[in-house]
């Protein structure tokens, strides 16, 4: 096991913050003080130094910090293992998660629970935030696995598909457009209710509105709206035209409160990926989910 001092060093150099850690390890940030205090004392060497509201690593703290990287990795690997040998040797496993609206809201929370149900002694943290942060949050080391919509990839992640969606124009059933079947060029005239920048959603609808020689900043855009829960709830009283993700409005259509509007020869699909930080797809715990999610999938597909 890692001693409390270098969990609580790991934290505050994989954040580089203080503050972060502090909230992440539940502790004050006196006690990170002072625990990082001791360890420098035993070292005989500054792990960071500080750049008023801003840390960075020193030489020592970088050397640190890659050793602790591998231990974790083995401790890890012990903990995926051992159970196999064991089966009374339960660990205690912390994942930490970002998955973009969609999948938080409407895809993962019914396979979290049979995850759960399977792995008793993992504490789970899901983070919900659009495509856009959720790919900043795991490049700044706020958590180490994304589930997150097709956007333009970075050289320095990790991309693994995970399945696949549609996005549909949907009305509200009082909304005379639900008697029509559109052509693409109809869109100059139809005022649109949109998810706002950031959105993975909004990205792919982007790109296939592209795809038919269409810049959305030419539509008539009435209102952009942050999540797809509001997106929802306004296109319902509102005339509008929106844009959403079929998974989050499987039973608005069902019911009849929402009418999906047919676009001729505009299909919006959007593959999610598992995001990770290149040289941590090993990492026992959270290769050990990803398994399992799409095993899931494979089965209700």
């Amino acid at each position: 096991m890692i001693s409390h001092k270098h969990v609580v060093f790991f934290e505050v150099a994989r954040q580089l913050s203080f503050t972060k850690a502090s909230q992440i390890l539940y502790i004050s940030q006196s006690a990170i003080s002072k625990q990082i205090k001791a360890l420098e004392d035993y070292y005989k060497t500054g792990l960071f130094e500080r750049h008023g509201n801003s840390i960075s690593l020193t030489p020592a703290g970088q050397l640190l910090f890659q050793k602790l990287e591998a231990v974790q990795q083995i401790q890890n690997d012990l903990h995926q293992e051992l159970p196999l040998i064991s089966q009374e040797f339960q660990p205690q496993i912390s994942l930490v998660l970002g998955a973009s609206t969609t999948i938080s809201l409407y895809i993962l929370p019914p396979v979290l629970s049979a995850y759960l149900t399977q792995y008793p002694h993992v504490q789970l943290s899901l983070r919900n935030r659009n495509s856009e942060n959720i790919l900043k949050a795991l490049l700044d080391h706020d958590i180490d696995l994304g589930i997150i919509e097709g956007i333009n990839k970075v050289s320095n992640v990790t991309y693994t598909p995970f399945l696949t969606d549609e996005v549909i124009a949907v009305c509200s059933h009082r909304n005379p457009l639900k008697k029509h079947e559109l052509e693409v060029k109809d869109l100059y005239q139809i005022p649109l209710a949109i998810r706002e920048a950031g959105s993975g959603t909004l990205a792919v609808l982007e790109d296939a509105l592209v795809q038919k020689g269409i810049k959305l900043s030419q539509l008539p855009v009435r209102v952009r709206l942050g999540g797809t829960e509001a997106l929802k709830n306004f296109v319902r009283v509102d005339t509008c035209l929106a844009f959403l993700p079929r998974q989050a409005v499987v039973k608005e259509l069902a019911s009849g409160e929402l009418v999906e509007v047919t676009i001729k020869d505009l299909h919006v699909k959007r593959t999610f990926n598992f995001i990770q930080r290149k040289g941590t797809e090993n990492n026992a715990p959270y290769k050990n989910f990803i398994q399992f999610m799409k095993r899931q999938y494979s089965k209700s597909e």
